[in-house]
């Protein structure tokens, strides 16, 4: 008989209901795997908050986080479950609270990828600290926000330093929007950023060792914003976006994020690539929705299975050696940086691991999303997500999305 080892998925989550549903919904259909003799199961526990002795055990082997970036506690509840438990994260509170938006555009900028030119401008009002109104009076230098703008060239972006959602995010057009928006940045520390004249807008949202990038349209109302767009890049600028994504996320340990870049023609600029809790709304995703759950499912299971550990130590040098190679061209490097993230991400013993463990799992989850348990989660969605007038309207358009992909998949 074959020995048993039972995997735990804590689900750390806020106030979302749609993908934990489903992802719950598709772990089910994961079934027992074995592996050299050991047969694997897999379940999964909405965590709660609670206060925790250091030593306390943790039952959970992974955690998927959609919480800690924005509160304390549950944030050290994973350092402590990471340091004395060994617990898997796919994202690291570590790098995330000390890599926020303007650490990871440093980073980045060392390895030369093409980040706009950004300034770090000081506070507009003065944080609240005592010392710091001495600090200011004798140490800040004055400066001319007009110059830097003028500079960096119209139209440019004034955003936070740490990100945070679209928090705080303006366009400045001219002088009258520079100075209402820096006025109204109060004691947020902000970043002023150039544009650049794009093509297209891409997010590519990467898990474990897959990746999507998707036709991106921030003006769009939410359910719009994401086109149903397979061939919007040519292959260069495709790849390069498909890289740039997973290696960020190698280089910063998170295994579940977003990446967003301004493309223009084999040029890929990014412009936002830390976010803790990216997007994975059925909502907002429609027709990418079975993917991400599909991804987020297949990257749990397969880490689980095969023993993967997390750690701390970024071994952010190996990078640089790279970065540092005059005998290298940019092309040249982007793919030393990717072999680099492939390896962190085991690629090809993933894609390996799943044709050989969850061969027809795919088939499990077309099946679910064509399902009445799917149509049930979506009918849900959209009653708590829009006004009943225009509930009709939605549901067509996300079944319509839905019939599409499953239709693509088919062929």
């Amino acid at each position: 008989m074959a020995d048993r080892s039972r995997h735990l998925i804590g689900l750390l989550l806020g106030a979302e209901e749609d993908w934990p549903r489903a992802f719950e919904a598709l772990l089910q259909r994961v079934g027992p795997v074995t592996i050299d003799g050991t047969e694997h199961e897999f379940g999964s526990r909405r965590l709660t908050i609670e206060p925790f002795d250091l030593n306390d055990p943790v039952r959970v082997g992974l955690v998927i986080d959609r919480l800690a970036y924005w509160y304390y506690h549950p944030r050290e509840w994973l350092k402590k479950a990471a340091l004395m438990n060994g617990t898997y994260l796919l994202n690291s509170p570590f790098t995330f609270q000390s890599m926020e938006k303007h650490s990871a555009y440093c980073a980045m900028l060392r390895l030369g990828l093409k980040i706009p030119r950004t300034v770090l401008v000081p506070y507009k009002n003065p944080v609240d600290n005592v010392r710091w109104a001495y600090t200011s009076a004798q140490y800040n230098k004055a400066f001319d926000l007009d110059a830097i703008a003028e500079d960096l060239g119209y139209p440019l972006y004034m955003k936070p330093f740490d990100g945070g959602g679209w928090r705080g995010v303006s366009r400045i057009n001219d002088k009258v929007d520079l100075h209402r928006a820096y006025d109204q940045s109060g004691e947020m520390l902000m970043h002023l950023q150039a544009t650049i004249e794009y093509d297209k807008f891409a997010r590519a949202l990467s898990i474990g060792a897959e990746t999507m990038v998707m036709d991106f349209r921030p003006d769009e109302p939410m359910h719009n914003r994401y086109a149903v767009s397979h061939d919007f890049l040519n292959p260069s600028a495709g790849h390069e976006a498909v890289a740039i994504s997973r290696i960020v996320n190698a280089f910063f340990g998170w295994e579940f994020n977003s990446c967003e870049m301004l493309v223009k023609g084999d040029s890929v600029h990014p412009i936002d690539y830390a976010n803790a809790c990216p997007d994975v709304a059925v909502t907002s995703l429609h027709y990418y929705f079975p993917w991400a759950i599909s991804a987020l499912v297949k990257w749990s299971v397969f880490s689980l299975a095969t023993g993967r550990r997390s750690t701390v130590d970024l071994h952010t040098e190996r990078y640089f050696a790279i970065a540092d190679d005059e005998s290298l061209d940019y092309e040249a490097k982007l793919n030393a940086y990717l072999a680099l993230a492939d390896e962190h991400f085991e690629t090809t013993k993933y894609h390996e691991w799943c044709a050989e463990h969850l061969a027809d799992f795919d088939a499990r989850v077309r099946d679910w999303v064509a399902g009445p348990d799917f149509d049930r989660l979506l009918t849900s969605t959209v009653a708590t997500t829009y006004p009943e007038h225009e509930q009709d309207q939605f549901m067509a358009h996300f079944r319509g999305l839905t019939s599409l992909w499953l239709s693509d998949q088919a062929g």
